[in-house]
């Protein structure tokens, strides 16, 4: 049973009385287990390829300008650990969002262009978990952004180096 009704806004730790704020909705179970999955499946490669990076946990935003900001559902971070204070990343080299009824409109127009504002940012993942595929948008020479639709398969992710499988993005069908 969901006890929380209606959405919930996203957080923003910077206070900016500017700041664009877009409504969330709980998350639901296959979402959030997507999430997870992705998460886990991301931080395995970084420990396996013994990369400079790390899969910070759920929760943290992307601001992309100096009004927006995003919460991912995964992203990896490259260079210097993350302050344990920070509520913000502020060059991730990865970000993954689970497309859900509420986000498939946002997702893979206002966030993915957003995204690649931040010049850091070298692959957007975005998970359809109806057809178990992912939509890897990265970037390449100059201001190119290239996409690749995946169902199965291995993606390599460089920078910063690391291979992961597709199915090991999604649970169990």
């Amino acid at each position: 049973m969901n006890s929380w009704p209606g959405p919930r806004a996203v957080r923003d730790g910077t206070n900016a009385p500017t700041a664009k704020f877009f409504p969330m909705t709980r998350d639901r179970v296959g979402h959030a287990v997507t999430k997870f999955v992705a998460q886990t499946a991301l931080r395995a490669a970084i420990r396996a390829g013994r990369l400079p990076c790390e899969m910070p946990p759920d929760g943290l935003s992307v601001r992309v300008d100096d009004r927006t900001g995003f919460e991912p559902d995964a992203l990896v971070h490259g260079g210097a650990r993350l302050d344990p204070d920070a509520t913000t990343v502020s060059e991730p080299l990865i970000v993954v969002e689970v497309l859900s009824p509420n986000t498939k409109p946002v997702d893979p127009g206002f966030k993915f262009q957003g995204y690649f504002q931040l010049p850091s940012v070298q692959h957007d993942l975005i998970l359809d978990t109806g057809r178990r595929t992912v939509i890897h948008h990265h970037r390449g020479a100059g201001e190119l952004i290239e996409t690749r639709i995946a169902a199965s398969g291995e993606l390599f992710l460089d920078p910063p180096g690391l291979t992961i499988g597709v199915g090991g993005l999604f649970a169990e069908p």
